[in-house]
């Protein structure tokens, strides 16, 4: 219960200047996107300072407010007697609050808690687990839009209710010591690690040191906790843990295999490998990287003890996440815009190439990459391999290629794809346009610091429902800013 005694009990600095408390507890941290009855919680930031917003926040119908003690006189500006009906709370610093009431409402709850983390693949198994859970009928809570960030689990983690079964959350890393932050608040009890890849590699280090430190999502483990891997992996297969795991991958040493694989145009066909049951399974998608989706979800859920029926057919259903792989119908002309635009990394877009390369179409296939950010000293190298990396996809007939670091790959594409560089995201929609005389299949793929969701905005028609979650979404991945700055105080 969200009360004077679970706020003393969990911030020892907190300062209750006004005192009614909302009958549910609803964090928002933008007001863009406030709901009435809503805790506004401001953060100071580099763009901006959330506590500019107070206003705008009670205008929208905040229940109240959670506040710096340093941010106080801004409340001589609002009328006393319209804040005695209101929830007004002073602390140190308004980030740590916001972890240490994450920390103390998860210890409320004995279910069990899902942590998912990887390089690649954590929202796409997570909605996959969330579509089985469905069909079972369980209750249960899950991160929602792109909330992977510390600030995003801790706000997920506050919506967990007494009636609900299960917590199912993703951990997203990008700093070392990232991890052991997050997992102070959740303390997962079941946890899995989808795969590990080069990304974040400027603070996270080599592979082996993100491994390390994805391994870390285990650190409250005991000897009966069961963790679940990327067996195919060996860094994360062939190390010592405290506590058993379930492996998954396409290796037939792994309890949960993916056999007889066969990638088509627009579907993965192949054999679950369920412990000792097997399925037949169609994933709609040619992307590689839905298989060891499934093969994760599925491995969460047998260990949340669902029924193989539910888990079978939960992972075939249709999977559509935003900014992941997503086919967009162009605004105008003919043809699909393909938006993986969410982040990326040297394997990610490897695998994106690939899927595209799968698709069968008579359309013109354009690629449209962007600098992988974050890959540290060695960035140029890496950009270098996805030139060479194209003689790998023979049917993209475009390159266009935008930013400092993907210029590199230009003089390894190979000869029969025309391509293009740019220095700016705002000269490729017009260099789209000019090829909209034929039918388009593009892929827009680069990390989430190049822009390139401006593109797709500009030019591909969005599910109506996206736009909420698209700004919600964008203030977290800017707040992940913030995150570095405070793991490295």
């Amino acid at each position: 219960m969200f009360d004077k005694n679970f706020v003393a009990s969990a911030l020892s600095d907190g300062q209750i200047l006004y005192d009614v408390f909302p009958e549910e507890l609803n964090l928002s941290i933008d007001t863009r996107t406030l709901q009435k009855g809503d805790i506004f919680i401001a953060f100071s930031g580099n763009q901006a300072d959330g506590h500019d917003f107070i206003c705008d926040a009670f205008e929208k119908g905040a229940a109240g407010i959670i506040i710096n003690k340093d941010k106080k006189d801004l409340l001589n500006k609002l009328d006393k007697n319209f804040l005695q009906k209101k929830l007004v709370l002073l602390v140190n610093d308004t980030y740590q609050a916001l972890y240490k009431l994450a920390a103390k409402w998860r210890a409320q709850f004995n279910i069990p808690i899902v942590g998912i983390t990887g390089s690649i693949g954590k929202t796409s198994t997570r909605e996959m687990v969330a579509n089985i859970l469905n069909l079972k009928g369980k209750s249960f809570v899950a991160t929602s839009g792109n909330y992977s960030s510390i600030i995003g689990l801790a706000l997920s983690i506050l919506k967990l209710r007494k009636y609900h079964e299960v917590g199912v959350f993703e951990v997203g890393i990008s700093q070392r010591g990232d991890m052991n932050r997050s997992v102070d608040i959740l303390k997962p009890t079941i946890a899995a690690i989808i795969t590990v890849g080069h990304s974040h590699m400027e603070g996270l280090g080599s592979l082996q040191d993100i491994a390390t430190e994805k391994r870390l999502i285990f650190k409250y483990f005991k000897q009966d906790s069961i963790g679940i891997v990327n067996g195919d992996q060996d860094v994360l297969a062939r190390v010592g843990y405290i506590h058993p795991v379930i492996k998954f991958g396409a290796k037939s040493i792994n309890q949960v295999q993916a056999r007889k694989v066969h990638i088509n145009s627009d579907h993965i066909s192949f054999i679950l490998k369920l412990y000792k049951n097997k399925y037949a399974v169609r994933l709609q998608s040619s992307h590689e990287g839905r298989l060891f989706n499934a093969l994760a979800a599925a491995s969460i859920c047998y260990l949340l003890h669902i029924e193989d029926q539910f888990i079978v057919k939960g992972i075939q259903q249709p999977l559509n996440v935003g900014s992941r792989f997503e086919f967009l119908p162009f605004k105008k002309g003919k043809g699909t815009i393909i938006d993986d635009c969410y982040n990326a990394s040297p394997e990610s877009v490897k695998a994106a190439l690939l899927a595209l390369e799968q698709v069968k179409t008579e359309a013109c296939k354009v690629a449209v990459l962007g600098d992988m950010l974050e890959l540290g000293v060695d960035s140029s190298f890496w950009h270098r391999q996805i030139g060479r990396f194209l003689r790998k996809t023979p049917s993209i007939a475009e390159v266009i290629l935008v930013g400092k670091w993907i210029k590199a790959a230009q003089d390894l594409v190979p000869l029969h794809m025309h391509v293009t560089y740019v220095e700016s995201v705002d000269q490729i929609s017009s260099l789209l346009d000019k090829m909209m005389k034929k039918e388009l299949l593009v892929l827009v793929k680069g990390s989430h610091g190049m822009h390139l969701s401006t593109i797709i905005d500009e030019l591909a028609q969005r599910p109506v429902s996206f736009t909420a979650a698209k700004k919600d979404a964008d203030v977290l991945l800017d707040e992940q800013l913030l995150d570095k700055q405070i793991s490295m105080q």
